[in-house]
């Protein structure tokens, strides 16, 4: 039952904004996030009030089936109730037949305009509670190319990278790679879900990989490969303490961990936890908190990594800052591994950013 009253909340019953979607290419990935949210919220505290963001940016109040969240029809039944997300009279509120006061945004958008501080900075102009990173954190996290420098300025290790702007030309790129052993991976800087990226085994192949990035950036991101296990760390704040979670491994069934093989094949497997030696797994958890730390994170965030098969060298992949929350997800197993429960995930994270709302006022 959705509270539609004039006022804020009040015993203990809080409407919790769910935006989902977007206009990034993680659209369907988003509504799965979502539709995982609302199966495990607690409802005796909050009330899950649904909006989604259509691929052309239009925000809808959506209050139908949520099966229509599964098969990416949500749209057509979306309500056609005004989102006024700016708080024009003082509140952030959905108008509908009555109208609904939103105490708490949780923002599930992967990518662009979701993830990368857009979002966020509206959230704050509202003055309204929302989940996650604040705008710095999302948009340095975001951009691959600013985040690889900054973690290089630290001396984080990370595979060796180069960055190309779409202004540049090929032989440019080509005269970069010179010295770089192949294969190579070709991403956009602004992206997640793996959506871009191509794995690169010969120069012959360069261009078709860069033309692919840049449909989704005018900036890429070119590594060095490595012969490595991808390792998985779920980093989560309550209020009270910043939590590190063991580290899992992704054990991938294809060529590398691409957008088909995350969320079509089904044929990846996990292990939490990952079969590390004691030591290298401290170091990984260690170098999480830092990175976590040192990007300003809040909340929430899923911290990626190399660890070479024969060397055992550790390397930084990426930091995400609203990981999936879909039921095949690794931040929630990784969490439910130290004993948090998806529930609970959820309930942390929205009072952990209703009492830095507080704090900011």
């Amino acid at each position: 039952m959705i509270r539609t009253v004039s006022g804020k909340a009040s015993g203990g019953s809080i409407n919790i904004g769910i935006m989902f979607g977007g206009k990034s290419a993680e659209h369907e990935v988003s509504c799965i996030s979502a539709l995982s949210i609302v199966n495990n919220i607690d409802r005796e505290k909050y009330n899950p009030v649904l909006i989604g963001i259509t691929k052309t940016g239009q925000f809808k109040y959506y209050n139908s089936d949520l099966e229509h969240l599964k098969n990416g029809c949500w749209e057509d039944h979306a309500s056609s109730a005004k989102v006024d997300l700016l708080g024009a009279d003082g509140s952030v509120a959905i108008y509908d037949t009555e109208k609904i006061i939103l105490d708490c945004i949780f923002p599930v958008l992967h990518g662009p305009f979701g993830e990368d501080g857009k979002l966020q900075g509206i959230l704050e102009y509202a003055q309204i509670p929302y989940v996650g990173c604040g705008v710095l954190a999302s948009a340095l996290c975001m951009d691959k190319a600013i985040a690889k420098e900054i973690f290089d300025s630290q001396s984080i290790p990370q595979a060796r990278y180069v960055i190309f702007q779409q202004d540049e030309s090929l032989d440019v790129l080509r005269e970069k790679l010179s010295d770089f052993s192949f294969p190579v991976f070709v991403k956009p800087a602004n992206m997640g879900s793996s959506v871009g990226i191509t794995k690169v085994t010969d120069m012959s192949q360069l261009e078709a990989a860069v033309l692919e990035a840049m449909k989704f950036d005018r900036k890429i991101v070119v590594e060095e490969g490595i012969d490595a296990r991808e390792i998985e760390v779920a980093v989560f704040q309550n209020g009270k303490e910043t939590i590190v979670s063991e580290p899992g491994e992704l054990m991938v069934n294809d060529d590398f961990y691409a957008y088909d093989t995350k969320y079509k094949k089904n044929n990846t497997t996990w292990q939490i936890p990952a079969d590390l030696p004691a030591e290298i797994s401290q170091e990984i958890k260690q170098i999480a908190k830092e990175v976590f730390d040192l990007m300003n994170c809040r909340g929430i965030s899923r911290v990626d990594f190399f660890v070479d098969r024969k060397s055992k060298k550790i390397f930084l992949n990426e930091i995400n800052t609203l990981p999936g929350f879909t039921e095949i997800s690794m931040y929630p197993k990784l969490l439910n591994h130290v004993g948090i429960s998806y529930q609970n995930i959820i309930s942390g994270l929205i009072d952990l950013a209703m009492e830095d709302y507080e704090q900011k006022r």
